[in-house]
């Protein structure tokens, strides 16, 4: 085992042992580890710590292994004179650096706009929007450019994709970093790229004996790069750490599974995996309630997905939002397996993906916690006998 891993472990395993942790002492224990994307040193630290808790609940736990690829980006940057402008590789670029002239297309990167301009053997520079990331590459690239950046609409990073390869080093900026970059001045870009496999893990705990879970409380302990992830997706993980906790010696705990999934930031890989391992699990379900951003109260409680589910969790916790269920997290691949869904969240808040995601309500993850039992209680107690 390594170093950092054997450390991580015992360090959870001495806070785990006197079972006295709460939301307050996950939230800042884990939040300290820095961002954990999938496959990092700082997911495993974050994974061994709530495995421990539930191991000193009295839960068996089991790490759930999978594979996927993924393009990384490892530092990319446009230098200009002596300032260099962070950016982030548009996933499905080439790497490469490229010195040439700035040129800026006006618009959004159309080929008209191509045409205004000549690109050919320059690093082309366009603004989000309109039209896709793919669009905006292949335009670039038939125009001649050596290089693209995008430049946001927001002074906030972007992480995009272009949805297949292009043999292109395209790099996406601020707008503030998009601002300082001078027409028909030189330019270094630097698009320093990966792609290789990942390794990603869901933990998964029940009580000694379950196999055939009624209810499933889940999800996701990655953040994507930079973030330390606390809103998204810290508060939900804690919030599934806090029910098995209250649940541990209580009927629903004989009935519950609880999964942190891996790999949700990169496209739902943990759920998607454990759906396709575990399907005679699955569709014995009669209930699977996900957890993502709820520390941050952006908007009141919301809850979406099947509506008798949504319907018991306003009558039974009084939680009066509701939005239509858009798939964007780990609920998703359960729904689209038949199985009845509820998604608990409190809206994206200004630190969405970004390095100030650092701060969670811990009061606010009680109170869905307290939210989602009433609910969990009603709605096993409403199911039919068979299902």
């Amino acid at each position: 085992m390594q170093t950092w891993k054997l450390g991580a472990l015992m360090g959870a395993l001495m806070l785990a042992s006197s079972a006295l942790a709460n939301i307050e002492d996950d939230l800042t224990t884990v939040v300290k580890f820095g961002p954990r994307v999938a496959g990092s040193e700082a997911n495993e630290k974050a994974r061994a710590y709530f495995e421990a808790q539930f191991q000193a609940l009295g839960y068996t736990t089991r790490r759930d292994v999978f594979t996927y690829p993924r393009f990384d980006d490892l530092g990319s940057d446009v230098r200009q004179g002596t300032q260099t402008l962070t950016g982030r590789a548009l996933e499905g670029s080439t790497g490469g650096g490229v010195t040439a002239r700035a040129v800026r297309v006006p618009g959004v990167g159309t080929p008209e706009n191509f045409r205004a301009v000549n690109v050919r053997g320059q690093v082309a520079v366009v603004q989000r929007g309109q039209i896709p990331f793919l669009e905006k590459a292949r335009n670039a690239l038939a125009a001649g450019a050596a290089g693209l950046i995008v430049v946001n609409t927001e002074a906030k990073e972007l992480q995009g994709r272009l949805g297949e390869r292009v043999e292109l080093p395209a790099l996406a900026v601020t707008s503030t970093a998009g601002a300082a970059l001078r027409n028909g001045q030189p330019v270094t870009l630097n698009v320093r790229v990966r792609d290789g496999e990942v390794r990603g893990v869901n933990v998964v705990a029940f009580k000694s004996g379950v196999t055939r879970p009624e209810i499933l409380f889940g999800g996701h302990m990655d953040s994507v790069f930079r973030s330390p992830g606390a809103n998204d997706n810290l508060s939900g993980t804690a919030a599934v750490v806090e029910i098995a906790r209250r649940t541990v010696n209580t009927p629903m705990g004989q009935r519950s599974y609880f999964v942190l999934f891996d790999g949700e930031e990169d496209g739902l890989r943990g759920s998607r995996a454990f759906v396709k391992e575990n399907p005679a699990l699955v569709q014995g379900l009669k209930a699977m309630f996900n957890f993502d951003m709820v520390g941050v109260n952006v908007t009141p409680l919301n809850v979406s997905g099947e509506s008798r589910l949504v319907d018991i969790a306003r009558q039974a916790a009084q939680i009066a939002g509701s939005s239509p269920d858009r798939g964007g997290s780990d609920q998703a691949p359960f729904a689209q397996m038949g199985i009845p869904t509820l998604f608990f969240h409190r809206g994206l808040d200004a630190n969405y993906h970004q390095p100030s995601d650092t701060l969670v309500d811990p009061q606010l993850v009680r109170a869905t916690v307290d939210a989602a039992l009433k609910t969990a209680d009603a709605a096993l107690a409403a199911v039919p006998a068979g299902r």
